[in-house]
């Protein structure tokens, strides 16, 4: 057989095996975007830098060449709480896996490192000062390893919103193990943190694979805020039996927050750092079980969890910035059903933020943060498409509005702004592209101020031409050409305003371009309309079918109480859907089912097939 004949049939085996391993093992029947190709980038070898939103599938990444590479998977996870869901996610699906951390006691801890050296793992999840250890790297070098995924790898970044210095150590790796695969995930890195996540972890050749942030189930909608209580009551009573999360960025707001909605009837606990640690433990079980359907939470709460069923998540308090708010709201609708993001956001907000900014010693990383603060302020306030702000702010443009957001559903008044554009523009290149936002602001309304007589800014042809505008209408102006990409705010350089090459056409009067008219706070006291369209239910089922999904729901319950573990791990809601529409009468069919791999049928077919045939003969 000719060389070339011999590859292909040898590649094709091997795409053969691997998809085999995707139905068998996870239940999967299709591989979503980019994740095939990583797959087999790292089972050949190659490095990758991964950048997939949350529920985008990054696990499945690195857990599958795992199983057709020899030796074991390490993976760096940096919460205790992460490395459980996953674990017990794995050996739900017949997987040996186990974790490595603080929390195991001595006689498990022995006993994982045991069948860590008689090679009986297949991955094996540890946290980063654990794994760079002197002790734990000489142990790892007596043993073949597969290949070394770093989980949250936004955290090495002093970028990142999330910069752990444990995280740092992590570029001894390529020195440590030059011959195996690394590959680095995050759902949430700008541009800037990209760049240092590579050239931290030593990357540089590696296969970059960025996916689109876009989470198109997630309906995003700001409020401001207006008697914030009655607010978060009108929205839960929209998402009455679901699962979420409420956050709050004080302990006292949480413990509040918590006690009010208990009041009103809700499932719901509090959770932050100021509570004891079994108590904490304690809330995160009972919410992963669906004995606590709601938790209220400082941030502290949600980073590693994998629970698919997540329908809404609420921001009590605006987020210092929006890699914290896209993690946070990517918390919902997981399992890729309809879920919901509300934030409430008050003008107290900020100035709280800015105050302790203000705080800060560090000068670089109060420009830093400060830029963060300005971008989610931007997108609170903003009158475009949420989505499309939203992936601006990490580089990525669309075309189209999104049709599922607060602006898209209520769209504000929308203007001929080709001249107002184009002013704010010239001002931008007549300053040297060398200013931010407040600046080019006092230059268009022409501000009688010391730095600009300084620089004659006074004497520029676009000095003034602005002075009918408030600071308020091309403050949102402004914002909005960086959300439609004809200007960028460069964070590396103290966040000035650059013109692109989108800006170009409409400066050469080529295009007229629309805008949505600034809407003052005075124009919206509760910052609430009615809806065009109504929510979406997040489990589309009527009638039959719903009261199937029921049972099985209480089934599937009633199991996981028995195993001691969380119900999205027996199955997910997409399962269950699947299973009251579909009602599949065998195995074959139990099998074709999303989420249900051969394991799984060993372990629950009967059960749920049985549950199925009674109701398919109520019928």
């Amino acid at each position: 057989m000719p060389v070339a004949q011999s590859q292909n049939a040898s590649s094709a085996a091997r795409m053969d095996q691997i998809h085999d391993t995707l139905r068998q093992v996870f239940g999967l029947h299709e591989f979503r975007p980019h994740q095939q190709d990583i797959i087999e980038g790292l089972i050949s070898g190659h490095d990758a830098f991964v950048l997939m939103p949350t529920g985008g599938g990054k696990s499945l990444c690195y857990q599958l060449p795992a199983l057709h590479r020899p030796g074991i998977a390490i993976v760096v996870s940096p919460l205790i709480s992460l490395m459980k869901d996953q674990v017990d996610a794995l050996v739900a699906n017949g997987v040996n896996a186990a974790c490595y951390n603080s929390s195991l006691e001595a006689a498990a801890a022995r006993q994982t490192l045991a069948r860590l050296h008689a090679h009986e793992l297949d991955l094996l999840y540890v946290a980063p000062e654990r794994l760079m250890s002197s002790g734990f790297i000489d142990r790892l070098g007596q043993i073949e390893i597969a290949l070394i995924a770093i989980d949250e790898a936004h955290c090495v970044s002093q970028w990142g919103h999330d910069f752990r210095p444990e995280y740092a150590m992590l570029g001894a790796l390529r020195e440590h193990f030059p011959g195996v695969p690394l590959v680095a995930l995050t759902a949430t890195a700008d541009p800037h943190t990209r760049q240092d996540i590579v050239k931290l972890l030593g990357l540089g050749d590696a296969r970059q694979h960025i996916t689109s942030f876009d989470r198109a189930n997630i309906r995003y909608t700001v409020l401001e805020k207006h008697r914030p209580k009655d607010q978060l009551l009108r929205f839960m009573a929209s998402q009455s039996g679901e699962a979420g999360i409420v956050y709050a960025l004080s302990r006292k707001r949480v413990d509040e927050l918590a006690e009010f909605l208990q009041g009103q009837g809700f499932a719901a606990a509090a959770y932050h750092a100021g509570l004891p640690a079994n108590v904490r433990r304690d809330v995160q079980e009972r919410f992963l079980r669906d004995d606590v359907l709601i938790v209220v939470a400082t941030v502290a709460f949600g980073m590693g969890i994998d629970k698919p069923n997540v329908r809404f998540v609420v921001h009590y308090d605006m987020p210092r910035h929006i890699e914290g708010y896209y993690q946070e709201t990517g918390r919902a609708g997981r399992d890729g059903l309809p879920a919901e993001a509300l934030l409430l956001f008050g003008a107290q907000d900020v100035v709280m933020a800015r105050m302790m900014l203000d705080n800060t010693a560090d000068e670089d990383r109060r420009r830093i943060e400060s830029y963060k603060l300005q971008s989610m302020v931007g997108f609170a306030e903003s009158l475009t498409c949420r989505r499309r702000v939203l992936l601006g702010y990490f580089g990525e443009h669309v075309e189209q509005d999104c049709g599922n957001c607060d602006v898209c559903l209520n769209p504000p008044e929308r203007f001929d702004a080709t001249e107002d554009a184009r002013k704010a523009l010239s001002c931008v290149y007549r300053v040297g592209q060398c200013f931010g936002i407040k600046y080019v602001i006092d230059v268009l309304r022409g501000a009688d101020t010391e730095r600009i007589r300084t620089r004659h800014h006074d004497r520029l042809s676009t000095y003034g031409i602005g002075a009918d505008r408030s600071d308020a209408e091309w403050t949102s102006i402004i914002r909005q050409l960086i959300h439609r990409g004809l200007l960028l705010q460069d964070i590396a350089n103290y966040s000035v305003l650059k013109l692109t090459d989108q800006a170009r056409p409409l400066l050469r009067g080529e295009v007229s371009l629309e805008l949505a008219r600034p809407r003052l706070v005075a124009d919206q006291r509760s910052g609430e309309k009615p809806r065009k369209k109504t929510p979406r239910s997040a489990v589309s089922l009527e009638g039959d079918d719903m009261q199937l999904f029921d049972r099985l729901r209480a089934l599937r319950k009633d199991i996981a109480r028995e195993q001691g573990v969380p119900p999205y791990v027996i199955f997910g809601d997409v399962s269950l859907v699947e299973m009251s529409q579909r009602r599949p009468r065998n195995e074959r069919e139990f099998l074709d089912i999303t989420g249900v791999g051969q394991v799984k049928l060993e372990r629950h077919g009967a059960t749920f097939l049985e549950a199925i045939g009674s109701d398919l003969g109520n019928l």
